[in-house]
């Protein structure tokens, strides 16, 4: 399951090269995630997913990205037994989340942060992992922007028996700070280890593990 609800967890999210994905993992990462939302610059067909990353799901844990998705990619993506979550980012409802559950799929849904009146919203949904993303109106996510940490602070307070993730605007360089504050079950990163969009530096993505997991180990 992602997130490990007894262990600290790092996702790496939205590569475009298959093999990058026992790269990361090799480098101690969590779990990759893979963006199956055509319109995303980190998009990647659940064909190609499929053909090129069976043998990397078998032995770790890869995250379906999803936005929006219509009934034949859902039904395509649970179905494939490739991923062990679903990263919902788009206008799912808590009744899509739940008939998702009622699959047996495990759910992440990504919420937009824009103020603490944006928390209020976690209570609907009925998931126990709750992904926290800077609020960004022209995109779902991976745009690089940060929220003010706070605010995950307080979803914590107000959702304790919620799994709170944190996204948006992480690096390398700010990712252990972000941990320390937060104290969130996993953080996760696309743009802020990226060469360019889908193409992951894996330095910095050994470094950004690094940081996340120090930064852990320091609270």
């Amino acid at each position: 399951m992602f997130p490990d609800p007894h262990r600290h967890s790092v996702k790496i999210c939205g590569i475009t090269q298959p093999q990058q994905a026992a790269e990361i993992f090799a480098l101690g990462a969590d779990a990759v995630g893979i963006n199956l939302w055509p319109k995303s610059k980190r998009y990647m067909p659940l064909s190609i997913a499929l053909s090129a990353l069976q043998d990397v799901s078998a032995h770790h844990t890869l995250v379906a990205v999803l936005v929006n998705p219509d009934q034949t990619l859902l039904d395509a993506t649970v179905k494939s037994g490739l991923f062990r979550a679903l990263q919902l980012h788009g206008d799912e409802t808590p009744l899509d989340v739940e008939r998702l559950m009622e699959r047996g799929a495990h759910v992440i849904k990504a919420l937009q942060v824009r103020d603490a009146a944006s928390l209020m919203q976690i209570g609907d949904y009925p998931c126990s992992s709750i992904l926290l993303d800077a609020y960004n109106p022209e995109t779902y996510g991976g745009g690089g922007h940060a929220f003010p940490w706070e605010l995950a602070v307080r979803a914590k307070e107000l959702y304790p028996d919620k799994q709170i993730l944190l996204s948006g605007g992480l690096t390398p360089n700010n990712v252990r700070l972000a941990v320390q504050q937060t104290q969130s079950v996993a953080v996760d990163v696309a743009s802020g280890v990226e060469s360019q969009p889908g193409i992951k530096d894996l330095a910095q993505v050994a470094r950004f593990i690094a940081e996340a997991r120090s930064g852990w180990m320091a609270t």
